[in-house]
Parts: C-alpha cells; structure tokens; sequence
C-alpha cells in the first residue's frame, strides 16, 4: 500500500517496521509534537531538553534540529536558539499559493485520470473527513483527537494526487512539506469551522471528470481560511524568542 505524505514524513509503515537511527527518531519524535500542537509556532526548542527526554546524547538532537531547520519547519538566530518556525503573512500566502498550483493540477489529472471505483473512495473519504470537523465546534477535541482529524484530512488531499498519476507531482507535494505546513497553520488557528460538506463538495467536482471544474473547485478550497490563519499567526511574530518550553514526557514513535 502506498504511504501518505503524513505517514512517510512521521516514519509509519502499515507493512513494515522502520528501523531508525536515532537522528530519524529525534526528527521523527519533534515533528510529531509539533503536528499534535505540543509544538507550536514560535515554541524555542532546547537541545539539552530533547536530549533528557529522549534519552539521548545531544548529537542525534542537534541532527534532528538541523534536518528539520533545512526543510523551513524550524529557524534559528544568533544567541536566542532554535523555535518551531513563525512564517510572515508573506510566507504563508506563498504556501497557499504554491499548494494552490500543485494541487489544482493534482485535481485536474485526477478528473481525468481516477477510476470509478477511486473516484467512489474519495467520496467516502470526504464524508469522513466532513463529519470529523463537524464534531469541532461540539466538544473540546484533545491532541490526539486534533491529530487524527489532520491526518485523515492529509490523507483525503493525497489521495486525490496518487489518483492523479503523476510520480512528480506527488513527490513535489511530499517534499515541499505544504500539507504538513497547512496542518501547522491550522493547528495555531485553532477550532476550524468549516461550511458543511466543505470536502464532500470539492470531490464530487472532480469525480464529474470536468478538469477545469475540478481545478476551479480545488483554488476556491485550498485558498479558503487563508487570511484568518494570517490573523492567527500574526501575534506570534511578536513574541519574544525566550519563551521556555516544557516537552511533554511521552512520545509516539512507531514501534
């Protein structure tokens, strides 16, 4: 079975058991944090800390930090330390944008290019998905509820790429984390209130096979929330960089 993006970035395999060094468990054990909203922007991460609580030496950490900064989850300056990235209202209207041409030419491929029986799992998928965000505004979801609620929203989004056929693009998708950024920004907003049938909406568009009505509905729905996570994003860009961050003693790493 092909892994989703969340899947591979996170390390779980539902057909194997990966084996890690402990540089990947650290990245693999931060991010999740971070997904799970442990981890939120602007949080200042402490090398020696993660050390203690992953009960490692402060090179794998300081691996992990690295790898995590390179791919623009984290950022560091001179003399104040590393925190979990705060992007500037630029930056985030350049991931939507971005997101928004990978994903309309996912959704026009896939128009095209999906089964009928595909075409049947992503209808699925989204009335999963819909009743998921429905349950927001009803209870107090914790971080495990919020994760799977995310996950399953990722999965839903990279299903429509695999069906799209196109290695490229998936691979693009995957690499330049934006789903996973979408998911960061979206856990800072915090309760996501979405219109009802807000997926089920945009996959029967594309299960019409119409690829410019797919790739239409695709640009409303990627671009839609952008300027309320800007506002929710905004107040972090002020805040000082020596805010301490108390890491959670548990992890989720696959076993």
């Amino acid at each position: 079975m092909i892994e989703t993006a969340t899947q591979e970035i996170i390390g779980i395999s539902k057909n194997r058991t990966p084996r890690l060094s402990l540089a990947d468990q650290a990245y693999h054990l931060i991010l999740d944090q971070m997904l799970r909203g442990s981890l939120p922007l602007g949080s200042v991460l402490s090398r020696r800390k993660l050390a203690e609580l992953f009960q490692m030496s402060l090179v794998p950490v300081a691996q992990a930090l690295q790898r995590l900064e390179i791919e623009g989850l984290l950022e560091s300056r001179p003399r104040a330390g590393t925190r979990v990235k705060v992007p500037t209202a630029q930056e985030i209207r350049g991931q939507f944008e971005l997101r928004q041409a990978l994903e309309c030419q996912s959704a026009r491929l896939c128009a095209e290019r999906a089964t009928f029986k595909e075409r049947l799992e992503l209808k699925r998928l989204a009335v999963n998905v819909d009743a998921l965000y429905c349950k927001v505004p009803f209870q107090d979801p914790g971080d495990d509820w919020v994760f799977a609620m995310n996950q399953y929203h990722v999965d839903l989004h990279m299903k429509i790429t695999e069906y799209a056929r196109s290695g490229l693009l998936k691979a693009e998708i995957e690499n330049t984390h934006i789903l996973i950024l979408n998911w960061l920004y979206d856990t800072t907003r915090g309760r996501r209130i979405l219109p009802p049938n807000f997926h089920a909406d945009l996959i029967s568009v594309i299960a019409e096979g119409n690829p410019q009505k797919a790739e239409e509905a695709m640009r409303k729905h990627v671009s839609y929330g952008l300027k309320s996570i800007q506002t929710a994003v905004e107040p972090l860009q002020r805040r000082n960089w020596r805010l301490k961050y108390q890491p959670r003693r548990r992890s989720h790493l696959p076993q």
